[in-house]
């Protein structure tokens, strides 16, 4: 059973009532962070509605494929680190998250005419010339390929990109199609779809784990929220996101999300738990806020720890905080961030879907105290809702890529 919190008090809740946000520039993108509760609600609920036509063209596709490449530019690539583990688990097909950024550079990297991959593809608008160039080169140089679109525009190039070889379209709820600059409730929406996609054969377990990611989510708007705006009011000049496994794609939208809405004023890394060591550890001094989002697996909670405790020693950070499920205290953090679920368990795979509202909060009220208007931050224009200026050039390279036709 899904309950959701009003758009209208969650905005009240987080202190951005109407003349504030419209005043300050940030209306539409504190909308669309407080909005994605109800978001995730209508967008399981449209799923459930063609997932038997999912599933057929999935059963169709996992018949003849040999491997899967999850793809996007930007945020919609990182979409794709957390979910290429559960893809795998649940499908045994070599699953990769490769951006179209780097497909369309060097297509004879992934595709050839041995091999059927499925391409899936996810887009904010799919304006962006490399979300249907990808596709494209998919197509020229693969045996055969599927490809599974996933979009928040309808009426965008990647949902009617043209292809001669089978293809679904699933366009997520108008709602997920941001307006402001930074994507937020679009990332979210678009990562629950993959993973409702990885576990299409439980819906059982989707159903119960959008349930609990939706008290989740607003539990951190009803308890977090002046916390994150206290942190960002720190003047901190750097921030490194800390995340493992599927966690490591929301510290890279995080990290992302904060140099954006930032305009490049507070530049921004991650690096997973045990990389962290391998040399990134350097950039770290006591101009640094940290952030670690924390894993519920056991396993993977080791790892974790070890590098916490390492980090006691060397360069010290100026702030450090965590994201996790539940309050963790044997750590010495300067502030935690969790869920508030206590009899609830959040499965792993599905913590990324929330634990990137914190790192949007913080961006945004960030923002705001650098006097920046979050809706459209980028004070030159080098940055903007869709990308532009990218071109697309004619592949020729026989000797590296045969083309099927």
């Amino acid at each position: 059973m899904y309950f959701c919190f009003s758009s209208k008090l969650i905005m009240q809740i987080l202190n951005l009532n109407a003349g504030l946000s419209n005043k300050n520039g940030g209306s539409l993108t504190a909308e669309e962070i407080s909005g994605q509760p109800k978001l995730w609600k209508k967008l399981s609920e449209n799923f459930f509605n063609v997932s038997n036509e999912i599933e057929i063209f999935l059963q169709d596709a996992y018949s003849q494929i040999d491997n899967i490449i999850l793809t996007g530019a930007g945020t919609s690539a990182f979409i794709g680190i957390s979910l290429q583990g559960p893809l795998f688990r649940n499908t045994k097909i070599l699953t990769r998250a490769i951006a179209t950024t780097e497909i369309v550079s060097h297509p004879q990297n992934f595709f050839n005419e041995q091999q059927i991959p499925l391409i899936i593809s996810f887009a904010r608008s799919g304006n962006s010339p490399e979300s249907c160039a990808a596709i494209e080169f998919a197509d020229k140089f693969s045996a055969k390929c599927f490809h599974l679109i996933i979009t928040c525009d309808k009426n965008g190039a990647l949902a009617n990109c043209e292809t001669s070889n089978p293809a679904y379209i699933f366009v997520l709820p108008e709602e997920a199609n941001d307006k402001s600059l930074a994507m937020t409730g679009s990332y979210s929406g678009m990562l629950l779809t993959g993973l409702m996609i990885a576990y299409i054969k439980n819906p059982e377990k989707i159903k119960d784990q959008v349930s609990i990611l939706i008290q989740a989510a607003e539990h951190i708007f009803s308890t977090n929220v002046s916390k994150i705006q206290k942190i960002a009011d720190i003047d901190f000049k750097r921030a490194f996101f800390i995340g493992s496994g599927g966690l490591l794609g929301t510290a890279t939208e995080a990290a992302l999300k904060l140099q954006e809405l930032t305009d490049g004023k507070i530049i921004c890394k991650t690096d997973s738990y045990l990389g962290l060591r391998h040399g990134p550890k350097a950039v770290i001094d006591e101009k640094t806020l940290v952030v670690y989002f924390l894993s519920n697996n056991e396993y993977v909670k080791k790892y974790e720890s070890d590098l916490i405790q390492a980090m006691e020693h060397g360069n010290h950070t100026m702030y450090q905080l965590a994201v996790s499920e539940r309050l963790d205290k044997v750590y010495n953090f300067d502030a935690q961030i969790n869920f508030g679920i206590d009899n609830l368990n959040i499965e792993e795979d599905f913590l990324p879907v929330c634990a990137i509202i914190p790192g949007q909060l913080l961006g945004y009220y960030k923002s705001l105290q650098f006097g920046l208007k979050p809706d459209n931050p980028s004070v030159n224009g080098s940055i903007s809702r869709v990308v532009q200026g990218v071109n697309i050039y004619t592949f020729e390279n026989e000797n590296s890529l045969v083309s099927k036709g």
